[in-house]
């Protein structure tokens, strides 16, 4: 008796648990990235270099090597991505939308795709996107990495301020209003 009353506690707890395993990662969205977020944010801006990033050169789409020091000086919206990463083209549309808002006031969004060139050279013929697309699997990995991406998560987006230091990380899908919210308190009135 003892045996099964023991059984079905146990049971319960275990269902319990389960439960709310569900609930945490697959019904509340992003829960887990947003206290990745939340955490990695502050370490991340008081710690992160972008020296390697400005004196990287990395080929857009059409295998054109880019000089990433061109965007020394502007606050720049660097989202890492990849070809197969459903969240990552979900974003791009509002990635385009805010290049377009905020070109003229010293932003530049840039994507760098953790993907083969060839890859992203179909993609880019297929889904119009409106900031420079860059790609190296493993340079663009390392690149994430340097910027405080010590999860492998994509997308990754970082934001970096116009004196180049490293002003906020996000770990997941982002969404235009976040990015507008943070490009506020980088950005005169």
């Amino acid at each position: 008796m003892l045996k099964k009353i023991v059984s079905n506690i146990t049971y319960f707890v275990v269902m319990l648990g389960l439960g709310y395993v569900i609930y945490a990662y697959f019904l509340i969205p992003n829960l887990a990235l947003n206290r990745l977020n939340e955490a990695n944010s502050t370490r991340a801006t008081q710690t992160l270099s972008t020296q390697t990033f400005f004196a990287a050169k990395l080929p857009n789409e059409n295998g054109v090597l880019q000089d990433l020091s061109q965007f020394k000086g502007k606050v720049v919206v660097l989202n890492f991505w990849a070809t197969w990463c459903p969240p990552c083209r979900e974003e791009m549309p509002e990635l385009s939308e805010l290049q377009a808002e905020y070109k003229n006031k010293n932003v530049a969004v840039i994507g760098i795709a953790i993907d083969e060139l060839n890859l992203v050279k179909e993609f880019s013929e297929s889904t119009p996107v409106g900031y420079p697309l860059l790609a190296d699997e493993n340079e663009g990995m390392s690149l994430a990495d340097q910027l405080g991406n010590d999860k492998g998560v994509l997308p990754y987006t970082v934001i970096i301020n116009s004196d180049g230091t490293v002003a906020k990380t996000y770990f997941g899908r982002i969404t235009k209003p976040l990015l507008v919210s943070t490009l506020s308190t980088l950005l005169p009135p």
